[in-house]
This record gives structure tokens, C-alpha cells and sequence, in this order.
């Protein structure tokens, strides 16, 4: 059903992906410019991605376990978004010149965490509905 608790956390990371993420900025770079996920295509093109598996994710409410297959392949894709910010981070300077790390570098964070919660419920969901089988 579309109305449950992991539509909730699935409808937060698309927004997080999908809308916040062109928001908030990443970083800011020694020249002083402020870096957006619009600067990059591949950037922007991961966190679509993300905000669409989230999406069709969502809409995949009858098969909760192909459902919970496209929120790990979520995970996945915000681990290497995650790994990529970590990356990028590392290599700011910071002790010469004044860089600042933004917010939008948390999103993968925040995106991984409402995921895993959804698994959580789609588990739960799935194992509510073994035990009513069984009791046919």
C-alpha cells in the first residue's frame, strides 16, 4: 500500500535527491566560488538518479521484495556518491587557503539512513504478511 511509513522515508530521499540537492551547496573552492550539484553533470545526473529509484521504489508497493532489491541498489548508488564527497573533501585544502565544506555533502548520509529505515519497514511488512499466510 502507497500510504505506509517506508512511502514516507522513500518520498523523503527523492526529494533529498531530487530537489534539495541543487539547493545546497557542496563546497566552495579556494577562489571563492560556491560549487552546486547543477556545476557538475555527473553530480546532478547520480542524484537524479537516486531521487528516480526512490520514486519507482515507491510505486513498487505490491512487490515489496523487488521494492526492497531497487532501496539497496539506492544505497549503493548514495555510497559511491558519499565516497566520492569524502574524496573530494580529502583533497580541499584548507590550511593555505579558506575552503569550506557545505551541507549538500550530507545528503548521501541522510539519503542511506531514510533507506535503510525503508528496508526496515519493507522487512517488517513482508514478514507480517508470511505470518498471516501461515496461519491460513
Amino acid at each position: 500500500m502507497i500510504q505506509r511509513v517506508q512511502t514516507l522515508y522513500m518520498l523523503a530521499v527523492a526529494l533529498l535527491g531530487g530537489v534539495a540537492s541543487f539547493f545546497l551547496n557542496l563546497w566552495v573552492d579556494p577562489d571563492g566560488k560556491t560549487i552546486f550539484v547543477r556545476h557538475d553533470i555527473f553530480m546532478g545526473i547520480a542524484f537524479y538518479a537516486s531521487a528516480l529509484l526512490a520514486v519507482l521504489a515507491i510505486f513498487m508497493y505490491k512487490k515489496r521484495q523487488n521494492q526492497f532489491v531497487v532501496n539497496r541498489l539506492n544505497i549503493i548508488l548514495n555510497l559511491f556518491l558519499l565516497g566520492f564527497f569524502v574524496y573530494r573533501s580529502l583533497n580541499l585544502s584548507g590550511e593555505n587557503t579558506i575552503s569550506e565544506k557545505g551541507i549538500g555533502m550530507l545528503i548521501p548520509v541522510f539519503s542511506i539512513v531514510f533507506l535503510v529505515l525503508a528496508n526496515r519497514a519493507i522487512k517488517k511488512d513482508e514478514d507480517l504478511v508470511k505470518s498471516v499466510d501461515r496461519l491460513r
